[in-house]
């Protein structure tokens, strides 16, 4: 199958961190108006008609770029998309114009309605078809590229056929699609299955990567003793996802990255400084990279 080009109709999304908006900063964002680069929401928690969420989330538009993240669109489910939700997340990414709208590689939905978790999927070819099918229909009704994130697992599927990255570089020669890299979900995947994280990102299609995501994980164990990580979105990002980090820029350059802080927010500032160090790392390495671009005579 040749390879597919989707055309974007993004608007520009700055090379800096952002951060997750969340009601509990939106008086503080409003009064201060931070130095940060965009914020994320997740879609389905503005998907209602009106009232403060809205209010709120359209100030804030009109002062930063915008980033949408999905989790309800189920792109892995071996069931046809929900027409209903993906018409109004078609009318909120008409309302909002984000400069990036993305989901996750997994499912969440079945006959008994929606799941509460994204659910990893086997890698097969029936289930690469499905998934490009999806990611096709999605892209259509939107009227622009999205991007698909890795995910976080904790088990592999005995039927698989296909690497994890090769599968995800499929996806994106056959749809045009672009990538959220999430380097807290690597790692996660990584430890519970004994990958290589540098390896994974040297087979990863890191050209397409247009948004990074950086979290925090809840460490734990398995019943035999090893360790296992949990993708819990509830804490810092751990040393090791910045040096994950810091190897990508090193690879691919300055990209949109998001501190992703779900669950036991902390108050503003130390999510900022959360951003404040994604930003000084890009910086800091792309001087590097400037620095060694240019030619031993012209220094």
């Amino acid at each position: 199958m040749p390879e597919r080009t989707f055309i974007s109709s993004q608007t520009m999304m700055p090379e800096r961190a952002g951060v997750g908006l969340k009601a509990e900063h939106y008086r503080t964002i409003m009064q201060t108006s931070p130095d940060v680069g965009f914020f994320e929401v997740h879609a389905e928690n503005y998907m209602g008609a009106g009232g403060p969420p809205h209010r709120y989330l359209s100030a804030i538009r009109e002062r930063y770029p915008l980033s949408l993240h999905g989790v309800g669109l189920s792109i892995g489910a071996d069931r046809p998309l929900d027409k209903d939700h993906l018409a109004r997340l078609t009318e909120l990414i008409d309302r909002y114009s984000p400069a990036l709208f993305s989901e996750h590689l997994a499912w969440s939905s079945h006959d008994v309605g929606f799941l509460n978790d994204l659910l990893p999927l086997p890698y097969t070819d029936e289930t690469l078809m499905r998934v490009v099918e999806h990611v096709d229909q999605v892209q259509e009704a939107l009227g622009r590229q999205m991007l698909l994130e890795n995910p976080s697992t904790y088990l592999a599927f005995a039927e698989s056929t296909w690497t994890e990255t090769d599968f995800i570089a499929e996806i994106v020669r056959r749809t045009g699609c672009g990538l959220l890299l999430d380097l807290n979900n690597i790692h996660v995947a990584c430890t519970n299955q004994n990958w290589n994280p540098i390896a994974y990102l040297d087979a990863y299609p890191l050209s397409h990567v247009q948004e990074i995501h950086l979290a925090g994980f809840a460490p734990d164990v398995d019943e035999e003793g090893r360790p296992l990580l949990i993708d819990a979105h509830d804490r810092p990002v751990a040393e090791t996802v910045w040096g994950l980090f810091a190897h990508t820029i090193e690879c691919i350059g300055p990209v949109p990255t998001l501190i992703e802080w779900d669950a036991n927010l902390p108050e503003w500032p130390t999510l900022k400084a959360e951003a404040e160090r994604a930003e000084l790392i890009m910086a800091d390495i792309g001087n590097i990279r400037q620095r060694a671009a240019i030619p031993v005579y012209a220094r």
